[in-house]
């Protein structure tokens, strides 16, 4: 997953609490790695996740879509009610093709660089 998000352009990483990557373009954020919080829980134990990435989207409709089917897994809790973000745990990431995942950071890079950097990815990387 960070060869990844690190194959894209303008890409910088930062280091959150915990020293979990945060990666960046432009200054935004596209994906973090969270520390345990209290919203994202095991429902059987009340056991904090300890391995939760948060994944911008584009919009409300596509964190919907993604958080729909509850054998996805992709969800979301309350904290992240209005933030265009849907949560993946790292335990669940390879129920992800590694198309799927490269499409979901280069989905979540292009939610937040710029207007100018998004549209000269997409030119050297027309949609199939």
């Amino acid at each position: 997953m960070h060869d990844l998000a690190l194959d894209m352009p303008h890409v910088t990483v930062e280091y959150g609490s915990g020293d979990n990557p945060v990666y960046q373009v432009g200054g935004k954020s596209f994906i973090f790695f969270r520390n345990p919080r209290p919203d994202a829980v095991d429902p059987d134990t009340g056991q904090r996740y300890a391995d939760v990435i948060v994944f911008w989207v584009e919009s409300d409709a596509d964190k919907q879509a993604m958080v729909q089917d509850p054998r996805s897994p992709f969800f979301t809790t309350a904290h992240f009610n209005g933030h265009p973000s849907v949560l993946l745990r790292a335990s669940r990431i390879g129920e992800l093709t590694r198309g799927e995942l490269a499409e979901l950071i280069q989905d979540a890079w292009l939610s937040r660089a710029s207007a100018r950097r998004a549209a000269a990815w997409l030119k050297a990387h027309p949609p199939a």
